[in-house]
């Protein structure tokens, strides 16, 4: 009934961790959106600690969940409003794909916790929501690096700018 949510903590882990500057002068909107990812990040590796620390034995482990998972989906939400500095402004689509699917994950794990019963189904179909939006947080994080996504399914188009 009870799943643990690591994948957000490290993924975002990862993330800030390329926030690192190497010595070198950055405008101040990149180093406004690279503070904007790494609080982001580490706001998002907080609730994840928060959330696998739930007792799931205790009688309101629900409860505390689905708080929780309404605060990542709020930050998922804050994340897709982020102003993208130019050189990254292709990645907005997917922050706001993450967005999407967080939220959907967020309502359908209301769902599956409503009428004081679990509904394994609907539980399940969260789950892929909130697996769907952790992807595309992994390969904003993988791109934000220079690093080219590996992860299956994962197609990449590339714009010809020769004239």
């Amino acid at each position: 009934m009870f799943k643990r949510f690591p994948l957000l903590a490290l993924t975002c882990l990862v993330g800030s961790l390329m926030l690192g500057g190497c010595g070198q002068q950055e405008d101040p909107v990149t180093m406004k959106f690279k503070n904007d990812i790494e609080n982001f990040c580490n706001s998002i590796s907080e609730l994840d600690t928060s959330m696998n620390n739930i007792d799931p034995n205790s009688d309101n482990a629900p409860t505390q969940l689905l708080q929780y998972l309404d605060e990542v989906d709020m930050r998922f939400q804050s994340f897709a409003e982020l102003d993208f500095p130019e050189q990254f402004d292709y990645l907005e689509p997917l922050a706001d794909d993450a967005s999407k699917y967080m939220t959907e994950a967020v309502t359908y794990y209301h769902n599956s916790y409503s009428n004081d019963s679990y509904n394994e189904y609907t539980a399940e179909y969260a789950q892929e929501n909130y697996a769907r939006a952790i992807k595309r947080i992994k390969i904003i994080i993988s791109f934000l690096h220079g690093e080219t996504p590996t992860d299956e399914g994962v197609v990449i188009s590339y714009e010809n700018t020769a004239e």
